[in-house]
């Protein structure tokens, strides 16, 4: 009985300790690449390409997409389901100044809901471009609860670093 009751006492203190967190995660990843920017934002700002280089898409065989608005740039989006890891949810251009920044708001209905701001940012450099891909989104209590085991900069930053590096070998070929 004693163990029980420390036990749920143990629990109510994470749960509690999980509320604590902050309501919202930023994660940031940069690389250089050896093509000019308009060459990247034109993979960036056509969610057709995405399959191409997008971790998501590689990473689960079962996720399909749909396509709406304009074929590229603001007020495209793209809607995926999927029966493995990617989820769904919808994602849409809600801003952008070519060739240096595209704003994308992704909205993801499962495992869990969650909004979440990408913006890629490409600034010209001799003979190159640095991108740099940074997220801001909510973090839904269960997010919360993860927090506290996981690493959720360097578990997502993961996700982002292969999304550059495919980024990268589609616009330097």
């Amino acid at each position: 009985m004693t163990i029980a009751i420390i036990l749920i006492a143990l629990l109510i203190a994470l749960l509690i300790f999980a509320a604590t967190r902050p309501d919202s995660i930023t994660i940031r990843r940069a690389l250089e690449i050896k093509a000019p920017p308009e060459r990247i934002y034109a993979v960036i700002e056509d969610f057709h390409h995405w399959p191409s280089w997008a971790p998501q898409d590689r990473m689960d065989p079962t996720m399909q997409r749909s396509y709406g608005g304009p074929e590229k740039g603001p007020g495209a989006f793209s809607e995926w389901t999927s029966s493995g890891h990617a989820g769904s949810g919808r994602m849409a251009i809600t801003d952008a100044a070519a060739p240096s920044r595209i704003t994308v708001t992704v909205d993801f209905v499962k495992p869990f809901k969650a909004q979440n701001i990408n913006e890629f940012i490409l600034e010209a450099r001799t003979g190159a471009t640095r991108l740099t891909w940074s997220m801001q989104g909510s973090q839904p209590f269960m997010a919360k609860v993860m927090g506290i085991f996981l690493d959720m900069d360097r578990m997502l930053g993961r996700h982002f670093e292969a999304g550059l590096q495919a980024l990268r070998a589609l616009a330097e070929s």
